[in-house]
This record gives structure tokens, sequence and C-alpha cells, in this order.
């Protein structure tokens, strides 16, 4: 639970208009996302749902990765974050809250595309927390593309090696590892179910995540090990001014969802913290949609 009281969905979170805002660029900062994302700092109260929880996140310096890694730690898991180098404040400040939660919290500066990068992670993750319960596969790459004969073949490459190939690598390293009753948990997108022509490659990888999830779980759920996904519709995160959208799509960003508005990162996490704990038993298998309301059918 994040909120003692209902709220009014429709008003929880909303802005009226995000500022202009140019391209950032990759890979994008918490620092300059105006507004600042809602990770649920001080929001997220947690109930002890994952306590003795290993658990590594990619992606996890900001954005949904960060409010996880705040649910999780706050709900009683130890957290590990993988980030790129140039994102190292954004992951010292997650790891402030996973620490100040009472939490063993690590980080590794590392490129998942990179050759071995997998097996290293893996490795650091069973040295320093000691074991692996929960793989949360959740960093992402995308840029708006102008047209299919305007993208470069190496862009598309490193989408497929980001959202795809690199999931695919910590999955192979980690899954001898989690033990019966842990769980994977991989982030998909609206784009899955209703793709944009700006975003193709990534709505690709996004699909492919879903049909991964889907027979994963086919073939992990008998060893005792659940496998899911969560399916973000428009949520407020540093990814969206790096993606070089116009300044008008993301002044209006969001306003699309029957909501009338995006979605903060502290909205996705008790998804997370809801299939890694022990009330999704016998959940695996599924996509979850936080989408604000739109349609999801993908899978």
């Amino acid at each position: 639970m994040t909120e003692k009281n209902q709220t009014d969905p429709t008003t929880k979170h909303h802005h009226d208009q995000f500022p202009e805002h140019g391209d950032i660029g990759q890979p994008g900062l918490d620092r300059e996302t105006s507004p600042t994302p809602d990770h649920g700092e001080e929001s997220y109260v947690g109930n002890g749902r994952l306590k003795g929880k290993k658990t590594l996140i990619t992606g996890g310096d900001s954005g949904i990765g960060r409010a996880t890694a705040i649910a999780f730690a706050r709900e009683g898991a130890d957290v590990a974050i993988v980030h790129l180098p140039e994102e190292k404040e954004d992951a010292e400040t997650t790891l402030h809250h996973v620490h100040e939660a009472g939490q063993r919290g690590h980080a590794y500066a590392t490129d998942l595309t990179k050759e071995s990068a997998a097996e290293g992670i893996i490795g650091n993750v069973l040295k320093d927390l000691g074991g692996l319960d929960v793989l949360i596969l959740n960093a992402a790459y995308q840029r708006k593309r102008s047209g299919i004969d305007q993208t470069p073949i190496d862009e598309v490459k490193k989408v497929f090696d980001t959202n795809l190939t690199a999931h695919v690598a910590l999955t192979k390293e980690a899954v001898p590892h989690i033990p019966e009753g842990g769980s994977i948990i991989t982030t998909t997108s609206i784009q899955a179910a209703g793709p944009a022509p700006p975003l193709f490659d990534y709505a690709m990888t996004k699909a492919a995540q879903v049909a991964f999830t889907e027979t994963l779980a086919q073939e992990l759920t008998p060893k005792g090990i659940r496998v899911n996904g969560v399916a973000p519709g428009p949520i407020w995160t540093p990814l969206i001014p790096a993606t070089n959208f116009p300044e008008e799509k993301v002044q209006s960003f969001g306003e699309e969802t029957p909501m009338d508005r995006a979605g903060q990162p502290a909205e996705l996490a008790g998804a997370y913290v809801y299939l890694a704990s022990e009330e999704a038993s016998y959940t695996s298998g599924a996509v979850i949609p936080v989408t604000g309301g739109k349609p999801f059918t993908g899978g």
C-alpha cells in the first residue's frame, strides 16, 4: 500500500502541461528531468512483504527502476541495481534510499550490451547479496524515429541489444541460482499492444518481451520460478525527454489516457511488489498493465 486513504486517480498526480522540454540526450538523467518524477520517496510505506528477498534490478538508477528499488527495500528486500557509468549520480541516490530503509544495496556501473556483462553482474550479486531471489529486467533504450528509411541500423541493434539480448543473457546466467519461490519480472510496455511508428523498433522489443515472459513462464513455472511482466503506459521518467520527442508531445505527455495524465514511477512499484510477493504464488505468465486506462491486449 502506498496510501492509507483512497484518492481520485485522475487528479492524484495531475499536471496541466509539462514544461517545454528539449531533448536531454541519452541516457536521461533525473536532474535534467522537469518536473522531477515521483518515485515514492515520501509516500511508499512497506509492510514486510518481501523480507529477506535478494533482488537485482536493471535500470535501477532512476524512473521505474528507482521506484521499484525503494519499494522493495521498504518491503524488506536487499537490492542490487545495474546502471550505465554516466548514471552514477542517479544510482547513488537510489542506493541512499535503499540504505535508509535499512537494507543492503549495491550498484554496478555496467553496459549490459557488452560481452560477458551478464556473467559479471550475476557473479557480483551472488557475492554481495549472498544469493538471488528476484530478477527484474527493467533497463531499456528508445529513440524517436523519423521513418524506416531514415533509421540507422546501428541504432536498431542498440535497441535490440539493450531491450532483448541483454535480458536473455542475464536470465540465462541467473536462472541456475534462483531458488524455488523466486521470480523473474520483465518491464514490457503499452507499445507491445499499441505500437506507434516513431517507436517501431522499441515496440518490437516490447512485444517480444511479452512472448519471452509467457514462454519462459511455461519453462520455469514447473521448477518453482514464476515469470511475469509489467506493462507501463505513459510514465514520466528521464527516458521520455531523452527520446527526442517534439516539445509539444512532451508537454501533452499522457493526456491521451482516460486519466488525462501521465503516470508517475511510484504508481508502478506496487505491481512489482505484488508479482515478487507470496500473494502472487499462483500468478505466472501474466502481464499487468499499468496504463492509466489505455487498453492492453498484447500477448
